[in-house]
């Protein structure tokens, strides 16, 4: 039952992913979350979230933002980006991720999502049949909505490291 929050791959940041390597596999779309996946919640884009995805558009991925958030906050991040993007996404719906492939062009077999969050990101990712790589949230200030969850994550967490060990 819990295997279906189980992500294909943990990473400690969205910084730290080979993207290269994962074109080299065939990826061609990614869908990222923003909200403590790429910088802290509310935070406008920075200097490093631009300079990726510069490299990510050099590389020859497309990428697309899914977020649970309204429109006004995801387009104020996308301003100095310029990205598609998808709000309201009502993840972990499977919705949201056809949504981004068809503005993106992708199919599940080559596209990847990125996020924080087992129970919206992996989950809604799994659904959608779209590998997966869970990053750890980049600022420890959080919602009280999230908070709570990250307790349930910590028990999926226990037993998906676990079934790691068992390998």
């Amino acid at each position: 039952m819990l295997k279906r929050f189980y992500p294909a791959e943990r990473k400690s940041s969205v910084y730290v992913i080979d993207y290269e390597e994962m074109y080299q596999k065939g990826y061609r779309g990614i869908l990222f979350d923003i909200d403590n996946t790429l910088v802290p919640h509310d935070a406008p884009a920075d200097e490093r979230s631009i300079k990726l995805f510069k490299k990510l558009e050099e590389i020859g991925f497309s990428s697309c933002f899914i977020s649970n958030n309204d429109e006004e906050r995801v387009r104020l991040f996308n301003e100095e980006i310029g990205n598609p993007y998808i709000f309201d996404a009502k993840k972990p719906s499977k919705e949201g991720y056809y949504q981004g492939m068809k503005v993106m062009g992708t199919k599940p077999s080559n596209t990847f999502a990125v996020g924080d969050q087992l129970f919206t990101d992996v989950w809604g990712a799994k659904k959608a049949r779209i590998h997966c790589i869970l990053v750890k949230p980049i600022h420890p200030k959080e919602k009280w909505t999230i908070v709570l969850k990250r307790v349930l994550e910590r028990v999926v967490m226990f037993f998906y490291k676990r079934s790691k060990e068992e390998k």
